[in-house]
């Protein structure tokens, strides 16, 4: 069907060349690697149906996208019809204004997308106009050793005690095996770690009146529980990020890995990478005082309000979105999906068996603060979180020296 598609694609392209006829250009500003590879599917699968449209699709890196996306957006350029963004960037986008209302333009999401996934993309959070679509499902979910817990006669860990317990067992019992394995890196991995074991004890980052609650006594306790998995972690996990934690887990030298993400996920069941070939259970993060609560990470798509070709854009959006794309997009490419009747689709089910639970863990997902100042607040609490962890602070040093620090930013 996709190469019947793109045979037709190139002679209507022909045609319209030979009529003369001119073309509308689109210009996509999305990112490098697995989504610049599904971003790329999808462009040929549109231009397939739309030869008139002519688009150039720029693969950039994380960094290097953020940069050119605030360039053209304060100056007003008008360089990129069709924009991937990170929801942590969302809130400064939507609320300087730089990204147009889908809703005025005549988008209208559907009940099928995910409503943790939608809300991110609206403004203000969850109640406002529609700003982004949900393109890519992340979420942060929870891994352990299905063959160990049976072993050992573990239950499914529905609380991080349970967690912890089952660590302190299986390190006591399994030789050359670790407990459990965490990013403690400074900065976004070590917070992104701990935001489900933070928000679990109650704790929360701001109250209801917008000033921060870096210190009260629920974080003070997540902390506390957070350093005592170090007894049980890989030696240097302080300075561990994502590929030291996939490394392990791979290998079959952790029990427990308080995180994984969608992307890390396949190479779990790939003989070629991994020594655990589905061994690996993967669940939504254990509860405590609330509820299992994992950290959304959503890539959006959206239309600046610079660009000059907004209808096409709008076009191409709900042409990627649709359900019929996403499916393609997730069984050729591997991109996770942000509608719930993907997620439920029996194909793509058989070739992802966790999709059930990355649908769990995103209905009970929460965001990141809807902050403009979010990445200066995650920088701060990274910092200090792991001066906690290398042991040069106390935790309630450490979360008083970092509350100080977030209330000059938000001052």
């Amino acid at each position: 069907m996709r190469l019947r598609r793109l045979v037709i694609g190139i002679f209507l392209v022909s045609t319209v060349a030979t009529l003369g006829l001119g073309a509308t250009k689109l210009v996509i500003a999305g990112r490098d690697g697995v989504y610049g590879a599904a971003m790329q599917l999808a462009v040929d699968l549109y231009k397939a149906e739309h030869p008139d449209v002519d688009i150039e699709l720029l693969k950039l890196p994380y960094g290097g996208l953020y940069e050119k996306l605030v360039i053209d957006f304060r100056e007003a350029i008008g360089a990129y019809d069709v924009v991937l963004l990170d929801d942590v960037w969302a809130t400064e986008f939507m609320s300087l204004g730089w990204l147009a209302n889908l809703e005025a333009l005549g988008f209208t999401a559907e009940p099928d997308f995910v409503g943790k996934a939608l809300a991110v993309g609206c403004y203000p959070y969850a109640q406002g106009a529609l700003y982004a679509v949900p393109h890519v499902g992340n979420v942060e979910l929870f891994a352990y050793r299905k063959d160990l817990f049976d072993k050992y006669g573990l239950p499914e860990p529905k609380s991080w005690l349970e967690v912890l317990g089952a660590a302190a067992l299986i390190e006591r019992y399994e030789p050359g095996i670790k407990g459990i394995v965490f990013r403690g890196k400074k900065g976004n991995p070590i917070v992104t770690g701990f935001l489900p074991i933070f928000w679990s004890f109650g704790a929360e980052i701001l109250d209801e009146n917008g000033r921060p609650t870096l210190n009260s006594p629920q974080a003070v306790a997540a902390l506390k529980f957070f350093l005592a998995m170090k007894a049980f972690a890989p030696a240097g996990v302080e300075i561990y990020d994502s590929s030291e934690l996939r490394d392990a887990l791979q290998g079959g030298t952790v029990a427990i890995a308080t995180e994984v993400w969608p992307a890390w996920i396949p190479a779990l069941d790939d003989p070629a990478k991994s020594k655990v070939v589905g061994q690996v259970e993967i669940i939504p993060h254990p509860g405590l005082v609330a509820e299992s609560s994992p950290v959304i990470g959503i890539w959006l798509l959206g239309i600046p309000s610079a660009s000059k070709n907004k209808a096409t854009a709008l076009d191409f959006l709900r042409f990627v979105s649709s359900p019929e794309v996403q499916k393609t997009l997730a069984l050729e490419v591997g991109l996770p999906p942000t509608r719930v009747s993907v997620y439920q689709d029996p194909e793509v089910v058989a070739k992802y068996r966790w999709y059930p639970a990355q649908l769990a863990a995103l209905d009970a997902s929460r965001p990141r603060p809807r902050l403009p100042e979010w990445a200066q607040i995650e920088g701060v609490l990274g910092d200090y979180l792991q001066l906690a962890l290398v042991g040069s602070m106390t935790p309630e040093e450490a979360l008083a020296a970092a509350q100080a620090r977030v209330e000059e930013i938000l001052r």
